[in-house]
């Protein structure tokens, strides 16, 4: 189910992201505050199983409340929590499937199924390829068969209110909100164009504080100016003697420049944000120079097919396409209004962490509830042969992890203790480990024939992460507010009217201020 949230500025925000909910909410309890903490380091860590997190650490902390109450040791109960994730990574570890990364469909499936719960599941694959080519167009090999994708700084989402959200793509290239400074001199469209990125202003040096020159003869005036136009015209030599198409700088460009420029047949961009000029630099293979002098033949970026700008609704955007293996790209996003579009950025997002972690490491699990009662019914098996007090937290642990699929036969709208019990039947000597709820129907399926699955690491990190949290939070024993309370306006005061104290009220706190 979606929520709706208004936040702090009046917008409004649609979402089932367990991260974006939590954290629009404005909460004063310091515990409920560590908790929120949890699904945000979840969100920048594997950036999916956001709300399994919370889940699962709030059941880790109720099941933990009647051991205190029994006035159980709370380390006695960490220790037992700490036992039990290292045997649910290992029950992880044996139940997982190694996945080929280079097969399309089994990625596709894998993608699928991460965003099949969230609102853009009904527009079927369109937000898996997305998300599919982003990753694999910016993957970085480090050698030793380990794979890097930067989805924050190479992948960029534009989103364009208008059109429909199918006309989403993913560019072979950068798009950037632009246009070329002079347009009715420079050309808008190139094919194959020599790119030059630079990262220092093409104009005159302006001093620092207010400096005075005193001129003594008239012609010195003259000289002066000439000083500034040949240095600058110095510097656009030095860059048009490598026969560039376009130049973009993410500094100021003068007037002048611009004149030179366009004089040689040179499109130019100016004031481009840093980050924007490192994907263009990766799209096609330039290097950004902080200094024209410096410039060589191999700063040249050539690997772009065509720079042109066009205009979409009622803003233009530049266009560095068709790029031959390009290391950046940006997912262009189309769609009737800005609260569509966000969440549909929200779920893409998703789906690029779930495609980087498989690049990472590619493991899968099975999802669908079906992971979480395997290590439940396993650490059950096990709790018999722990030895002493910690055996019942242990096992009390092992309960907790059954709290995911409860949550899920609960969202599909089935009866939870039949399937919840059938479920536990299925799972009960650790066979099986393949059984789950389908999200959509609620029927209890086979997740290897439905290709319901999950990444070996978003669920690793899931239980660490939740169990980690809980046993903190366990050893919090007090609370000390370092916050002065604000007096209730008119308790300060003194009374108005002088009191009279009568017998009966001796006995009370309150003396008669001397």
């Amino acid at each position: 189910m979606l929520k709706m949230l208004l936040d702090a500025g009046g917008g409004i925000v649609v979402t089932n992201d367990g991260n974006s909910i939590l954290r629009e909410l404005d909460l004063a309890h310091p515990a409920a505050k560590s908790m929120i903490e949890l699904s945000r380091t979840q969100d920048e860590e594997v950036g999916d199983g956001t709300t399994s997190v919370i889940v699962l650490a709030g059941e880790m902390l109720h099941v933990a409340e009647a051991f205190i109450d029994k006035n159980f040791h709370p380390t006695v109960i960490c220790r037992a929590y700490n036992k039990a994730l290292e045997d649910a990574i290992a029950v992880l570890d044996k139940i997982a499937a190694p996945v080929d990364v280079n097969d399309r469909v089994a990625m596709l499936g894998l993608v699928k199924s991460c965003i099949g719960t969230k609102f853009t599941g009904q527009f079927g694959d369109l937000i898996a390829d997305l998300a599919l080519d982003a990753t694999t167009t910016v993957g970085v090999d480090l050698g030793q068969g380990l794979r890097e994708v930067d989805i924050k700084k190479y992948i960029k989402v534009e989103k364009v209110p208008g059109g429909q959200l199918e006309d989403s793509k993913v560019l072979k290239g950068v798009m950037i909100n632009k246009d070329v400074v002079a347009p009715g001199k420079m050309r808008r469209k190139i094919i194959n164009p020599r790119i030059i990125l630079l990262d220092c202003p093409l104009e005159y040096k302006k001093g620092e504080n207010q400096t005075n020159a005193e001129l003594v003869r008239e012609e010195d005036w003259g000289i002066l100016l000439k000083m500034e136009e040949e240095y600058i015209e110095n510097l656009c030599m030095q860059i048009l003697k490598f026969k560039p198409d376009l130049v973009i700088t993410e500094k100021g460009l003068s007037d002048l420049a611009c004149h030179y420029f366009s004089k040689a047949g040179v499109s130019a961009i100016r004031r481009l944000r840093k980050t924007d000029n490192n994907r263009i630099a990766k799209a096609c293979g330039a290097v950004v120079v902080n200094r024209p002098d410096e410039l060589q033949e191999s700063d040249v970026g050539t690997r772009a097919g065509i720079f042109e700008v066009k205009k979409i609704g009622d803003e233009f955007f530049a266009f560095i396409d068709e790029c031959t293996d390009p290391k950046a790209c940006t997912v262009l996003l189309r769609g009737a209004s800005k609260d569509l579009l966000n969440e549909v950025e929200r779920n893409l997002q998703d789906a690029m962490s779930v495609a980087r972690n498989m690049i990472k490491n590619p493991k899968l699990v099975p999802g669908g509830g079906a992971t979480e009662l395997t290590v439940s019914a396993t650490l059950k098996q096990k709790s018999s042969s722990v030895e002493g007090i910690e055996k019942w937290p242990y096992e009390a642990a092992a309960i907790a992890f059954e709290a995911i699929p409860r949550t899920l036969a609960q969202n599909c709208g089935v009866n939870v203790i039949r399937t919840m019990t059938a479920l536990q039947g299925k799972h009960a000597n650790g066979e099986n480990a393949w059984i789950g709820i389908d999200g959509n129907t609620g029927a209890i399926a086979d997740m290897k024939e439905r290709k319901i699955w999950d990444a070996y690491n978003v669920k690793a990190q899931t239980f660490k992460t939740a169990i980690e949290a809980a046993c903190m939070l366990l050893r919090i024993d007090d609370i000390v507010s370092g916050i002065k309370k604000k007096q209730a306006p008119g308790a300060g005061q003194a009374p108005s009217k002088p009191t009279i104290e009568q017998e009966g009220d001796a006995d009370n706190e309150q003396m008669i201020p001397e």
